[in-house]
């Protein structure tokens, strides 16, 4: 997946993690057809290690959202299905291949092939692979997968809002992350209402914190709106008396701008330290000079040579030339004041 330079791009990390977190869901939202024919009751296994092996990084590049799961069909001998979920958050021109080269992967390693998926987040409407083929010299190959466009459920508001399928607040969320791009104010009032919308949906504490968490990584808020943001959420959690959110994500919120401020300190305490190691230097220059121009100096005239301002310090390396002994640099000492 191709990635842009932004503050915080890595928006496969969280979809990985609400993928896992809430697995069933997401395929009742997404793939409804398929969920149906799950036995939930069975364990879920996310294949991992496997999927490392069938696409290591030094062929393919990091991929933290692909998923690779094994589940139990519903009915018959337990029936392995492999489903392979795909969120792809932009435009891949090898994204199909991609997807058939996992498939063949998966097929030669299991044999068994997969049920390849892909949920595509990016924001070009026309955009929406879904088969990958070619046709040579009389050989050829037809490679289909159901794919779902996030876009499309920009105008299904209303279902959304009435869902109580947690997926509708993940679709919104990055939704409203794409729409609020160069808009904060737009962005920190969507925030709080995805965020009140967990409270009304009736979730409980560990919901409302997973979501958070996904809510707060895509939608990022510029440091002068995060204080109001933060005391807006906590009136509303006293309100409700809830204070799910703000008892333990504002703590590590505090903490981390306690580290910020601490590592300010220390970034400016070694700007400070590495200009007086300059200027300690530029004065022990300075008296180096002096003494081969005029010759050896008291201590006392080098002494105040080293508490000369650093403003001055240029003029005296220029005035040094025109000295012709101790008293020329006693004098020009004496009228700096």
């Amino acid at each position: 997946m191709a990635k842009k330079g932004n503050d915080r791009a890595d928006q496969d990390s969280p979809w990985k993690l609400i993928l896992r977190q809430y697995f069933q869901e997401a395929m009742e939202f997404f793939f409804l057809d398929i969920a149906d024919q799950i036995d939930w009751t069975k364990p879920i296994e996310f294949l991992d290690k496997e999927f490392q092996q069938l696409t290591p990084d030094s062929e393919i590049g990091k991929r933290f959202a692909d998923q690779l799961v094994r589940v139990y069909q519903k009915g018959g001998n337990s029936i392995i299905l492999l489903i392979h979920l795909e969120v792809q958050a932009e435009p891949e021109e090898i994204f199909p291949e991609r997807i058939f080269t996992y498939l063949l992967r998966i097929f030669d390693y299991f044999h068994q092939p997969p049920i390849s998926l892909a949920i595509l987040c990016d924001s070009d409407a026309k955009w929406r692979p879904n088969q990958y083929g070619f046709t040579t010299f009389g050989s050829s190959l037809q490679f289909n997968f159901t794919s779902v466009k996030l876009l499309d459920y920009a105008v299904q508001r209303d279902e959304l809002e009435s869902s109580q399928n947690v997926f509708a607040t993940v679709v919104m969320t990055h939704l409203k992350a794409q729409e609020t791009k160069s808009n904060p104010m737009a962005r920190k009032q969507w925030k709080l209402a995805l965020i009140k919308r967990l409270y009304e949906r009736g979730y409980d504490r560990s919901y409302i914190l997973n979501l958070f968490k996904f809510t707060d990584w895509l939608l990022i808020l510029p440091e002068e709106l995060k204080f109001s943001f933060w005391e807006e959420l906590r009136i509303y959690e006293e309100e409700r008396q809830m204070p799910y959110i703000t008892s333990v994500e504002q703590i590590g919120y505090d903490r981390g701008v306690r580290e910020a401020d601490q590592r300010l300190q220390e970034q400016l305490l070694e700007a400070q330290r590495s200009q007086e190691r300059l200027l300690n230097a530029q004065r022990s220059l300075l008296v180096r000079q002096l003494t081969r121009k005029i010759g050896p100096m008291p201590s006392d005239t080098i002494d105040r040579i080293n508490t000369v301002p650093i403003d001055q310090l240029e003029s005296l390396g220029e005035a040094l030339f025109d000295f012709e002994s101790i008293v020329d640099l006693t004098t020009w000492l004496d009228n700096q004041g």
